[in-house]
């Protein structure tokens, strides 16, 4: 019998903020990087995202450039103890819908899989913490122990799609009975792929996508969690204002 999957983007979707973002900070407080970088080129963005000024997506990907440009050089050694630090202090922010899921799954029998695009070497900090055991991550490529400044992606669409095929084939999953959660356009392709896509706090990108989508429009559910109340929704109850 084929097994049944819940395919867990990480920011934004379990994690409340960005990991790569709480490591970016903290890569600053332990003087491995310089401040200025983060005042310079990326707070900006993070402002004006964190105030629904601007794309979530646009954000990321312009935050990961000067994370990865920053961050080339830097020992592998620096990278760990500051990843485990942001997984020591910061891990337990995630939202109470989605940590409710994951054990729902879990309890289910069902293979929980993270599909982010934050680095490898903070997803496997968030996996082992949540008792997850497979995942596919940003990969972050080292050379004797040093980040060489390039990146395999994994915030795309595109990628995360090529991610649930590997799972598919690894577990033999019946994706038609299976489940994914997202919040952004990048979670697309995961959402409409699976029986049961749910949006958590989706960006305006991801609930249009899933409105102009037929087949996902039909079986899709929106959840909003805030405060200590979490909503549920149909994409068809969902009003975008601006």
């Amino acid at each position: 019998m084929k097994k049944i999957a819940a395919f867990f983007d990480i920011d934004g979707t379990f994690y409340r903020d960005s990991l790569m973002t709480e490591h970016f900070k903290k890569l600053i407080k332990y003087d491995i990087i310089d401040p200025l970088m983060w005042h310079a080129h990326a707070k900006e963005a993070f402002n004006d995202w964190d105030k629904r000024q601007g794309n979530y997506d646009d954000y990321l990907l312009e935050l990961a450039g000067v994370y990865i440009d920053t961050l080339t050089g830097v020992p592998r050694e620096s990278i760990e103890f500051t990843s485990q630090n942001v997984i020591d202090q910061k891990s337990e922010r995630v939202y109470r819908y989605t940590r409710s899921r994951i054990k729902w799954h879990k309890d289910s029998g069902h293979t929980v899989i993270f599909i982010s695009g934050s680095p490898d070497y903070l997803v496997k900090r968030m996996a082992k913490k949540y008792n997850v055991t497979e995942y596919k991550a940003t990969e972050y490529i080292f050379k004797d122990d040093i980040f060489t400044g390039r990146i395999v992606p994994m915030w795309d669409s595109k990628s995360k799609d090529k991610a649930i095929d590997y799972f598919v084939e690894k577990h033999d999953l019946d994706l038609s009975k299976s489940y994914a959660y997202g919040d952004t356009h990048g979670d697309f392709s995961m959402l409409k792929r699976v029986g049961y896509p749910i949006a958590i706090n989706p960006a305006k990108e991801l609930l249009n996508d899933i409105k102009n989508d037929e087949g996902l429009r039909k079986r899709a559910e929106i959840i909003i969690e805030r405060k200590d109340v979490i909503y549920s929704f149909t994409p068809d109850q969902i009003t975008t204002l601006l």
